[in-house]
């Protein structure tokens, strides 16, 4: 719960998620109603509703979110494939750059690296801090202080940075 760490996440995870959601954009699996089914489209859906079933506001934030991703990667995703990879790659390498930053000055490894949910559950953490970073969702917010305690600054080891 390292702040630095939480700073680095609102950024890279947001990163990561979008590279994705370009990379996966220009397969298309068939059409409904003239409307091209991708699997970032299926994705999309998929992850909205499991968000969803976790906690309903910020689920619904990030369906929205993935919507709103979905329509940005689509014309990235249709022209060259040098600008679609390029989108694509360059940003999954720069999300994760921010991220590994993070978590250097956090002192722990990912959580994914213990349990690969950890990869679905990073866009919904992100979610959840920027509703704490604005006041709402204050009984969530005790919740996992109470679980995992507070923010800090500094690695949990207590090296230097």
């Amino acid at each position: 719960r390292d702040r630095r760490n939480i700073a680095t996440h609102l950024v890279g995870v947001p990163v990561i998620v979008f590279a994705v959601v370009v990379l996966l954009s220009r397969p298309t699996l068939g059409t409904v109603g003239g409307a091209p089914v991708t699997p970032a489209l299926l994705a999309a859906l998929a992850a909205g509703a499991w968000y969803m079933l976790l906690d309903r506001a910020l689920g619904t934030l990030m369906a929205i979110v993935l919507a709103a991703m979905l329509a940005v990667a689509a014309p990235l995703a249709a022209g060259p494939a040098v600008t679609w990879l390029g989108w694509g790659l360059g940003l999954f390498v720069a999300g994760w750059i921010v991220q590994f930053v993070g978590h250097a000055w956090e002192g722990r490894k990912p959580a994914f690296m213990d349990d690969v949910m950890g990869l679905l559950v990073g866009p919904l953490f992100v979610a959840a801090e920027l509703a704490f970073l604005f006041g709402l969702r204050g009984a969530l917010r005790a919740a996992i202080e109470a679980r995992v305690g507070p923010t800090r600054s500094g690695r949990a080891d207590g090296a230097a940075a």
